[in-house]
């Protein structure tokens, strides 16, 4: 068995990243990346190995369980990628709730468990379960691994965690939650090795991409988040909402006739950047919109990230570095620039050279005489599956 090796699955609604790695005496390396898109037909699936890109056009279609999909993806690994002995899968599971506090094997017992969380992660959730499940069809004998983004996140105390609502509600598990936690959980690993000065201090970080968050960590760990019990919550997202007032989830529903399904299609998929701007949740097309309507959507995403690192700053007592990652925080610097300015009175100041440069590997992107280090650091989910797939089946 010369060539060990296993497969991560990130799973989106209209995306499924696929790592691939090699594993030798117990140490795992990406060999090559893939990603399967969905929302194309036909169906493709994207192959970048050594240097080289690909792409693959597969002749199944898109069913709900996947598993057309799945059966073409996993055979032309082992075909064409000369899979001889594929030992696992692991996968990132948006919702693990209070159950899950680090990754899994998973079996049927843990598929029930996380069918019950469906209803808190509508958008990801069974688009992991759908490819769970396939896997599990097609390929018996394979050990999978389940790892949660809500996870990292179990650190923060009680007075964070709960919502102003009856005490048997939150028993209930109606509380926050925090979520983008393989992320923080990369960034947090990456800053120990490589900036271990600022690892341990008082860090902000911004998950910024289709969704977003952001987190506060002190020592290491996760002290708030601002998405709460829901993938809804917290700032504006490319076509969530981020937070709302409950009063006008009751509008909504008693005056406006809306079903909770209704709601739910306008909260997770007409609302946030798309919904302001009623051009494009891609903050990418809204920069170079000459629309006001762009701009206005710019203006209350930058404006709620900035309040949200303020909101945080109470929670930690202070702020030492600010990190920028995911789709938007890593390629899009008009965007770090506008959350920075509004924040300029902590002393943060950007240097506009470091700041507009490509951004490949991390990067600090502060002037020297900002008061508060500013960091770019591209984040690696997958990475942090692999790792939590080869500890816990013990490879």
């Amino acid at each position: 068995m010369t060539n060990k090796m296993f497969l991560t699955f990130n799973a989106g609604s209209s995306t499924i990243k696929i790592g691939i790695y090699h594993l030798t005496k117990g140490q795992s390396t990406q060999t090559a990346f893939a990603r399967v898109n969905l929302h194309e037909t036909p169906i493709t699936l994207d192959i970048v190995k050594d240097f080289q890109s690909s792409q693959v056009k597969l002749n199944s279609l898109l069913t709900e369980d996947l598993h057309g999909v799945m059966d073409e993806v996993l055979t032309y690994f082992e075909t064409h990628l000369l899979f001889d002995n594929l030992l696992a899968v692991g996968h990132r599971v948006v919702h693990g709730g209070d159950i899950f506090s680090g990754p899994i094997v998973i079996n049927k017992t843990a598929i029930t468990a996380l069918e019950k969380l469906i209803p808190l992660a509508p958008l990801h959730q069974p688009q992991a379960l759908f490819i769970i499940k396939a896997i599990a069809r097609l390929r018996p004998n394979l050990k999978q691994t389940a790892s949660f983004d809500t996870a990292f996140h179990q650190t923060q105390s009680s007075v964070i965690r709960h919502y102003a609502i009856p005490e048997a509600l939150f028993e209930e598990g109606i509380k926050r939650f925090g979520f983008h936690g393989l992320s923080y959980q990369y960034i947090q690993s990456y800053l120990t090795q490589s900036f271990p000065a600022l690892a341990n201090g008082k860090v902000i970080v911004a998950h910024l991409g289709s969704g977003a968050s952001l987190c506060a960590m002190d020592e290491g760990l996760s002290r708030d988040c601002s998405m709460g019990f829901s993938t809804s919550g917290g700032v504006p997202m490319e076509t969530r909402c981020g937070d709302f007032d409950t009063g006008a989830i009751l509008y909504l529903a008693h005056e406006k006739g809306l079903s909770t399904q209704q709601i739910e299609h306008l909260l997770y998929k007409e609302s946030g950047l798309l919904g302001i701007s009623g051009i494009s949740g891609d903050p990418r097309k809204l920069l170079v919109s000459d629309q006001l309507s762009a701009k206005l959507a710019l203006e209350i995403f930058t404006l709620r990230c900035a309040g949200e690192i303020g909101r945080m700053m109470v929670t930690l007592g202070g702020l030492e570095t600010l990190v920028f990652t995911g789709g938007i925080g890593e390629h899009q610097p008009e965007i770090r620039t506008q959350i920075c300015q509004r924040l300029s009175w902590l002393g943060i100041n950007v240097d506009l050279d470091f700041n507009t440069q490509s951004i490949t590997k991390a990067r600090v992107i502060s002037a020297s005489k900002s008061k508060i280090k500013v960091l770019v650091i591209p984040t690696n989910e997958e990475d942090v599956i692999a790792k939590q797939l080869v500890s816990t089946l013990a490879l």
